[in-house]
């Protein structure tokens, strides 16, 4: 029996086509959006006026698939022998390098105080370097496949599932997911500048404050924090006195004042198990 003859058959045949046609004409039509600029299989001139104008204002999402030599130098050394990779660079400065294998980098610098192209022997040196602690990272590119940039519209931040009520009780249950030897002393403990989230103390007996926050911190909850701290050392004069932000992210200036005014980052990316509390009794229990 003939079924693919059949004239319903070839209806639904014609049907799926469509929806495959329109499929492609979707995704090709959102490349086109997203892709702002290519080149395959680039000379070495070609890809140094590349990425010269891409560093200039580092717009987009850069890629790059070659083949390379790593060379890192910093709190350590290592070099890895040439190989196909791919080159990473994010608008704000996150460098990465992958290989074929594995979700983590073989290389990589969350943040850097510059990246920079250079020319040596007729060869192309991709490298990005941060000044304090020194790190740098040198790419020498010897047979680059292809080289584009990509325009990321939506800059989606991960947000912790439930209320910040949950997110405290999740935490102060379950101390050890910001810090081993941690002691949980009280929540919500009122100051002259506002409710401190959670307090502690860590394993070395120093107090510790700690700002929660289920989205990605900002320069407002450095702010927020260090007024915290500042109270408590007003009150403790004698004692030392910690102040964490917990959240599943940071912004890059967030984090910078976080070094500059001595505090510290926790990133918790989901809550542990944690027995709900009731904020409120029932009126007839």
């Amino acid at each position: 029996m003939r079924v693919a003859g059949h004239p319903v058959t070839f209806f639904y045949k014609r049907q799926h086509d469509r929806v495959i046609q329109a499929t492609v004409l979707v995704i090709c039509y959102i490349m086109k959006l997203m892709l702002v600029d290519h080149l395959l299989a680039p000379s070495t001139p070609e890809l140094y006026d590349f990425l010269t104008d891409y560093l200039r204002e580092r717009r987009h999402v850069l890629q790059i698939a070659a083949l390379a030599e790593i060379t890192y130098a910093g709190r350590a050394m290592s070099t890895a022998e040439a190989g196909d990779v791919i080159i990473m660079i994010k608008p704000d400065g996150c460098f990465m390098v992958h290989t074929s294998r594995g979700v983590k980098p073989m290389n990589w610098q969350p943040t850097t105080d510059d990246i920079y192209v250079q020319l040596e022997d007729d060869l192309l040196i991709l490298s990005a370097e941060r000044y304090k602690p020194h790190e740098l990272v040198r790419v020498t590119l010897y047979d680059p496949a292809l080289v584009q940039t990509i325009a990321l519209q939506n800059d989606t931040s991960l947000m912790l599932q439930g209320s910040e009520a949950d997110m405290r009780v999740a935490l102060k249950q379950n101390p050890h997911v910001i810090e081993e030897g941690l002691i949980m002393l009280d929540e919500e403990l009122p100051t002259s500048v506002g409710d401190i989230d959670l307090y502690g103390r860590d394993k070395d007996g120093h107090f510790v404050i700690m700002e929660l926050k289920r989205g990605k911190a900002t320069q407002d909850a450095v702010h927020q924090l260090e007024r915290y701290v500042s109270a408590v050392k007003q009150q403790l004069t004698n004692e030392h006195v910690r102040g964490i932000i917990v959240a599943p992210d940071v912004t890059q200036p967030a984090m910078k004042q976080l070094n500059e005014k001595q505090l510290e980052f926790c990133r918790v990316t989901a809550l542990p198990a944690f027995t709900p509390v009731d904020l409120q009794p029932a009126l007839f229990e």
